[in-house]
């Protein structure tokens, strides 16, 4: 049996698995909410995790058979770059600064600056909300005591659960500047910013062995001392990994209130637009992704209860008369990048299920643009793409993307952050190799088929598509 631990921005949930990927016990505790302000602030209490991971955690291992005895490995996945600065001995100076925090915005476009041959090397860039900033606020503002250090949300946990310092793996750190490719940290870019290399710490793998639950953790949480702590990921490549898709050459089309997609390559692929930025893989591959402003967004003025009558509708009339592209809000960021992007509908539907479909495929568009944009970089793409989000469980745009793609989509059963960090806890203790977990632990899910009747109409669609783009400027 094994532990995962998601610590999301308002609540710590766990998941409690044994090798086959069944879930035996869950756990759940609130967080308090992020306090936000109007000059883009947003903080939370730092000392609020660790209380809230023990409760979730001894509600998981009280649900077992043996009372958590039985768990031999535990991982921590969290949100990429909320960080705080921690004493000599682990207690936060102060609340946690939160990965939308946007107070070090000029740092960051000094740390851009400061480190742009090393990052355009990595194919990433340095956005305003990026730890890297935060990290250089602090070293301006704290009142930092001797051997003060950085502490990313996992690596806290990590510490209290075994006692004592931890490597923090090179997901979570790497919004902070760590260089996966390098395997180190930009002194330069530190230097510019004023940031004590002491602060930041020893980096390893996600899977990685951390040490062990201390008897003080384990009376708190239930887990037996002794039980392995590995080192987790980011929510998002977590939530990839439980999907399945973990392999080279295998990706996963996200369709949630936006779209993600999220991949696997064996080298380093670096995208010049910045729409596509690479988390490195557990087993030194790489995790290429991308987030589009667009996605399940447009449905939004649809009320829950009538979305089955119109994909019934949608489905019945076949493939939309008219081209839409169903942005909701200015701007897009994937597959191609353009501030000035908008949202457009190329002719007038017929009726609201004519508009409804032609929303769906509106996505579906977006989605293989974006499979292109990949190939285009040399990435191959094997079929089938798996599928998760909640745009998945509409059999309709899951049959509609399938079409426009021209591929099956394997829809994922499960795309849990806390069932991702399970499976790297689960890697080197229930089995060898974080492929091997996949294989054992994801359920495979179903395989759904494009329409060979709709592929016609749907590719003349999508040359349509892709050339209003190209008319309006943005897809060069």
């Amino acid at each position: 049996m094994i532990a995962g631990i998601d610590v999301a921005t308002a609540a710590v949930r766990v998941l409690c698995v044994d090798a086959h990927g069944r879930t035996r016990a869950e756990g759940r505790a609130p967080l308090p909410q992020p306090v936000r302000t109007d000059d883009g602030r947003s903080e939370q209490d730092a000392t609020s995790w660790w209380p809230a991971t023990a409760r979730a955690l001894r509600q998981a291992t009280g649900a077992l058979p043996r009372g958590g005895r039985e768990v031999v490995a535990v991982a921590v996945s969290a949100t990429s770059g909320t960080l705080v600065l921690a004493d000599r001995e682990g207690a936060p100076l102060g609340p946690a600064l939160m990965y939308d925090d946007r107070r070090a915005a000029d740092l960051n476009a000094r740390a851009q600056e400061a480190g742009a041959a090393r990052w355009a090397a990595l194919g990433l860039g340095v956005g305003p909300t990026a730890a890297l900033g935060r990290v250089g606020w602090y070293a301006r503002h704290a009142d930092a005591p001797p051997g003060a250090h950085i502490l990313h949300t996992p690596d806290l946990l990590a510490r209290a659960l075994t006692g004592g310092p931890v490597p923090a793996d090179w997901s979570h750190t790497l919004k902070t500047g760590y260089d996966p490719r390098a395997g180190e940290w930009p002194a330069e870019v530190l230097d510019a910013l004023g940031i004590p290399h002491g602060w930041l710490p020893e980096v390893a793998a996600p899977g990685t062995g951390a040490g062990t639950v201390s008897a003080d953790a384990g009376r708190e949480t239930g887990l037996p001392e002794g039980c392995a702590v590995r080192l987790g990921m980011t929510d998002g490549c977590a939530g990839q990994l439980a999907t399945g898709a973990v392999s080279p050459g295998q990706f996963v089309g996200v369709l949630g209130t936006t779209y993600v997609l999220k991949g696997v390559t064996r080298e380093l692929v670096t995208d010049p637009t910045g729409a596509l930025y690479s988390h490195r893989h557990p087993d030194g591959w790489w995790l290429p992704g991308g987030a589009s402003n667009t996605g399940g967004e447009a449905l939004r003025d649809i009320p829950p209860e009538r979305l089955p009558a119109l994909d019934a509708a949608a489905e019945a009339r076949g493939p939309a008369s008219v081209v839409s592209y169903p942005l909701r809000r200015a701007g897009e960021r994937f597959p191609f990048v353009s501030g000035e992007a908008r949202g457009f509908t190329r002719g007038a539907p017929v009726d609201e299920a004519d508009a409804h479909r032609a929303a769906l495929e509106g996505v579906a568009f977006l989605e293989r643009l974006a499979l292109d944009r990949v190939r285009a970089l040399g990435v191959p793409v094997e079929g089938p793409l798996h599928a998760a989000g909640g745009g998945s469980r509409s059999p309709l745009w899951t049959r509609i993307r399938a079409t426009v793609l021209g591929m099956p989509l394997r829809v994922a059963p499960r795309a849990e952050t806390a069932f991702g960090a399970a499976l790297l806890a689960a890697t080197g203790t229930l089995h060898p190799t974080l492929t091997e977990a996949a294989a054992a632990m994801t359920a495979r899910g179903e395989l759904i088929d494009p329409v060979e009747k709709e592929t016609a109409e749907l590719d003349a669609s999508y040359a349509r598509f892709t050339q209003a783009l190209r008319t309006e400027g943005w897809l060069t």
